[in-house]
């Protein structure tokens, strides 16, 4: 009986998946043919079924983009570089749909260091920096095993020294896996979808407005109360908006 639930789990799979291909190129036909709406719903439909990927997100954004929905567009952008953050076609998009939005923000610069740091950080995703770990580790122990087992010294000496790099490696991707996890899990940011949303000093409608924003403009959750966001952008200027004037990446 059991092995019969593994074997209809599994059917059940492989028949989602084809059925998920079969939506992807579907929405690809629709936006050669320019109908971006229809493309538009073919591909919302495979996120619905739980599956999702950085080219899935990315020509979500592209039919968006076409269409003028700036903020969807620019949240789709962004939910597919989260996935590939080096890919270059994402980037190139999303600095097109920015130049689109009508905020402009100055960002506040980071130091030397500090770009550095977040520059090798932001190289890989944080699984991919943990599957290099993992592989740098089996590499390690490959090569000290090699080492111990070696007669010639030279072949020593490099199967030595290739084992602590291996190691060093590992332990730098490590560190680079929970700096990147950190920074997921204590920087939410968002995106503005309201065409016009009003910022205001406190959580209540009462408050005093502080500034505007516009759609497709990225902004930090900072804390939730009730249906309310503070929000901190990019220039240090903070606020409260309403939950339904964005959407949380």
């Amino acid at each position: 009986m059991k092995n019969l639930i593994i074997i209809v789990v599994f059917l059940v799979s492989v028949l989602g998946l084809a059925q998920n291909d079969q939506l992807f190129e579907k929405g690809n036909s629709f936006y050669n043919q320019e109908k971006y709406q229809e493309a538009i719903d073919a591909y919302s439909a495979i996120l619905e079924s739980g599956q999702e990927s950085a080219s899935l997100y990315y020509n979500l954004a592209n039919a968006n983009y076409k269409l003028s929905n700036i903020g969807q567009s620019i949240y789709y952008y962004e939910k597919a570089l989260e996935l590939k953050p080096n890919d270059e076609d994402i980037k190139n998009n999303l600095a097109f749909a920015n130049n689109a939005t009508i905020d402009a923000i100055d960002v506040i610069p980071e130091g030397v260091i500090s770009r550095t740091i977040n520059g090798f950080t932001n190289m890989f995703s944080f699984d991919s920096w943990a599957w290099i770990a993992v592989l740098c580790v089996v590499i390690f122990v490959v090569l000290f095993l090699l080492y111990y087992t070696a007669r010639i010294s030279s072949k020593k000496r490099l199967f030595f020294l290739g084992s602590w790099v291996s190691l060093l490696i590992a332990v730098f991707a490590v560190v680079f896996a929970f700096k990147q996890y950190g920074y997921i899990t204590n920087n939410q940011y968002a995106i503005i979808f309201a065409q016009e949303s009003t910022v205001k000093s406190e959580p209540n409608l009462r408050s005093e407005e502080v500034f505007e924003l516009h759609e497709g403009t990225k902004v930090k959750v900072t804390e939730t109360v009730n249906d309310w966001k503070k929000i901190k952008l990019a220039d240090g200027k903070i606020g409260w908006i309403p939950a339904t004037d964005l959407k949380e990446l």
